[in-house]
């Protein structure tokens, strides 16, 4: 089984700009996520549509981030930023190495004009990796 997802945006990592917040009941710090994410992660659930089933085998997560600018990107954390939304709408049950087993193929490409991050979703059979 093999599911396809285009999020029309340009992509965005979670670690950049991130603020500092503290919690009012125990005063202590902790990290949130910038207000350019949160919109990002929102509006990225508009294209994802939750498995149908519960998805209970692993997979292997390919993504094709254009970027609208050459500039330099850490692949690593927007991996971690698909992952993380990927999970908050359902459309993985975790987001560790049990459900998401590899991120073959994906890469960092540039697309002045049209900004996406294109999403393959392969299941992997029993005793398959994720190539």
């Amino acid at each position: 089984m093999t599911e396809h997802y285009i999020i029309p945006l340009a992509p965005i990592t979670k670690k950049n700009s991130q603020t500092i917040a503290i919690n009012r009941k125990t005063g202590k710090p902790f990290v949130l996520p910038s207000k350019k994410y949160q919109e990002y992660e929102y509006a990225a659930g508009h294209f994802l549509k939750a498995g149908t089933d519960a998805r209970q085998y692993p997979v292997n997560v390919k993504c094709l981030f254009y970027m609208p600018t050459r500039r330099r990107v850490d692949l690593t954390n927007l991996l971690e930023a698909i992952d993380d939304i990927l999970t908050r709408y359902g459309v993985v049950p975790d987001d560790n190495s049990n459900f998401i087993a590899g991120h073959d193929g994906s890469r960092v490409l540039y697309d002045h004009d049209n900004p996406r991050t294109e999403i393959t979703i392969t299941e992997l059979k029993e005793g398959e990796d994720a190539t």
